[in-house]
């Protein structure tokens, strides 16, 4: 440690057993850091009105009693490797302070991490305040929070340390009732004894923001039965859900609502400063926390707002001045990135891949600048700012993140529609909800069954042909819309599993025993994006695939599919297509002309599946 005059300088050295990239995201939650080594909630004085620009934020807080208050710059990181920020004190002991910390694989695995503070005194009590909060103080819970998260790393608790909860008068006992009650419905034993640990144990953080993907993959459990059980959960009273909605530009929630009634159809984002349009297949996401009734969760207090962990799809942000360079060597998965500069238009697009060049230099894009996708392989990336004003440079992964639950898919699984068939938009809401498969079936001569057997023994093999159709959609992460007379709607975020539950139906429906008699389902499959719309206070989708899907049906002969060539083409399918065990006859694609798409022609395939 070294103190230089009216300024101080600590530094701090810890070997880990953890390596950079597993560790980092737990010490990069600054949010959670700052809490657990002691300093006080914040308040956000904003940054509209003062002028403040690249992120910067007014920030406040109480310290025995003194009040304290700074301007807080962009924080600064390459992941996993480092991270940063500066803060400028305009009251309050301390004039300015800086913090980093470094993180370097050491040659026998693990991590060497390095925390550096330099402080700079605004007056006598800050000459003694920093050597006795930093030096003393601060230093110790520096050392058991860095530990502590290598520890929980190790024995696989990373992101639930175990603080103790307090439930609510009575949600003790209530839990372990409901959880007899969610496994009289058919949830697992052991996932329903971990949804309660998690409920009862987990810290506020934690629990306030539950991702039911998150946890399957933590618990190497399927995802969809943990979402099922989530929901399941949420309609016993064990939690409550809500709608977060993201930006898609820094992917942090800007609001939350509890009901998809009041979703508001655009949102601004004072960070970014754009305002966007609610898209469900990215920006609307599904989380879960205890309900009240079992365990009060407060999620009021903040401790920072910006650190890496808060946007972790962001791999490296730097602020560049004016007319300066930058080399940075952040670690990137294979994948598509994006480079931006915030609050200027135009984007650079380039490529991690092991074919890519060594290095790469970015510019700020400008709007409209067609330049070509760059590849770059795990090496170094020179930043360069030839302008007149500093930017906030900022490279992301395309990607979202795979662990979200969002509105699209939710609503596209039946168990969601079984248990919350209230939750729908408002009235002439309609919000997009990206790429479906659609499906939509009909029996082949139902009028004349009617008139064969009769009114009432149809009518029961109608209703046994709707409990095939809606078992077989439900195994296969479907969800039945609506039915139309003996027709059917379904829904599928993968056009695979679209295939799989329609063929399956048709082959069960076709079998002698299944039904009184062997029925005849014809389909069709069509992929591509669609609207969600509240339709008699339930959720349904419209839109020009929907439209298609529609008119394919009516081309079917019963004993096959038929599929567009955008659900046809789909890499899946393709695969699903060519497998010998399968045995699927595809027919060699015809042109066609359907009703109200006379103007266009329309390519289908017929595919057979063996009986």
């Amino acid at each position: 440690m070294t103190t230089l005059t009216r300024n101080f300088y600590y530094k701090w050295e810890y070997d880990l057993e953890s390596d950079p990239a597993t560790y980092w995201p737990l010490v990069s939650d600054t949010n959670r850091f700052n809490r657990d080594t002691g300093l006080p909630a914040l308040n956000n004085l904003g940054k509209k009105d003062l002028g403040l620009k690249n992120a910067r934020r007014k920030l406040r807080f109480s310290r025995l009693g003194i009040p304290v208050t700074w301007v807080e710059e962009p924080f600064e990181w390459e992941r996993p490797h480092k991270f940063g920020v500066l803060r400028k004190y305009s009251t309050g002991p301390v004039a300015e302070m800086r913090v980093q910390t470094r993180l370097a694989p050491r040659a026998r695995g693990g991590t060497h991490l390095t925390y550096e503070v330099w402080a700079k005194p605004r007056n006598l009590l800050g000459l003694l305040a920093i050597p006795a909060q930093i030096g003393l103080i601060s230093a110790g819970a520096f050392k058991r929070a860095f530990l502590d998260y290598d520890r929980r790393i190790q024995q696989s608790e990373a992101f639930a340390p175990a603080v103790r909860a307090r439930l609510a008068p009575g949600g003790g006992t209530r839990l372990v009732r409901l959880k007899e009650e969610l496994v009289g419905l058919g949830v697992a034993g052991e996932i329903a004894t971990r949804l309660v640990e998690l409920v009862s144990k987990s810290d506020d953080f934690e629990a306030a923001n539950l991702r039911p993907y998150a946890w399957a993959d933590r618990w190497q459990a399927d995802r969809k039965s943990v979402l099922e059980m989530f929901l399941i959960a949420t309609r016993l009273g064990i939690l409550d859900f809500s709608w977060h909605l993201l930006c898609p530009s820094c992917r942090v929630a800007r609001e939350t609502s509890d009901t998809l009634r009041q979703l508001p159809s655009k949102v601004h984002c004072d960070t970014c400063l754009i305002e966007y349009e609610i898209n469900f297949d990215q920006s609307v996401e599904l989380t879960f926390r205890p309900n009240p009734s079992i365990r009060e969760v407060s999620i009021d207090l903040e401790y920072c707002i910006a650190g890496p962990q808060i946007t972790p799809h962001i791999v490296a942000q730097q602020l560049l001045p004016a007319n300066t360079r930058r080399t940075i060597t952040p670690l990137f998965d294979d994948g598509r990135y994006r480079f931006r500069v915030l609050g200027r238009p135009g984007v650079q697009f380039f490529r991690v891949s092991v074919e890519g060049n060594s290095s790469i230099e970015l510019s700020a894009p400008a709007v409209g600048d067609a330049r070509e996708e760059l590849i770059l392989n795990q090496s170094s990336i020179s930043l360069a700012n030839n302008s007149s004003d500093e930017g906030l440079f900022i490279l992301e992964r395309v990607a979202w993140s795979d662990q979200a639950v969002t509105a699209a898919e939710v609503t596209a699984l039946q168990k969601f529609r079984d248990l919350f068939a209230s939750e729908a938009l408002r009235p002439g809401d309609r919000f997009a909800v990206g790429r479906l498969a659609v499906v939509f079936t009909d029996l082949r001569q139902s009028t004349r069954m009617y008139r064969t057997i009769g009114d009432a023994p149809a009518f029961g093999q109608v209703m046994t042909h709707f409990d095939v159709l809606r078992s077989s959609i439900t195994n296969h992460n479907g969800a039945l819309i609506k039915t139309i007379g003996d027709a059917v709607m379904a829904v599928f975020k993968r056009p695979a599993d679209a295939f799989h539950a329609i063929a399956e139906a048709q082959m069960a429906l076709a079998q002698p025993g299944s039904t009184a008699q062997r029925l005849e389902l014809k389909a069709g499959l069509h992929f591509g994006p669609c609207i969600a719309v509240n339709l008699n206070d339930r959720l349904d989708y419209f839109g020009t695939t929907v439209n298609l899907a529609s008119r394919l049906v009516d081309m079917s002969s019963g004993q096959d599919l038929v599929l567009s060539d955008e659900f046809h083409d789909d890499p899946e399918v393709s695969v699903l297509l060519e497998d010998d065990e399968l045995g699927a006859r595809v027919e060699p694609h015809v042109t066609t002309s359907l009703k109200g798409f006379e103007d266009e022609a329309i390519r289908v395939w017929r595919v057979g599946i063996p009986r």
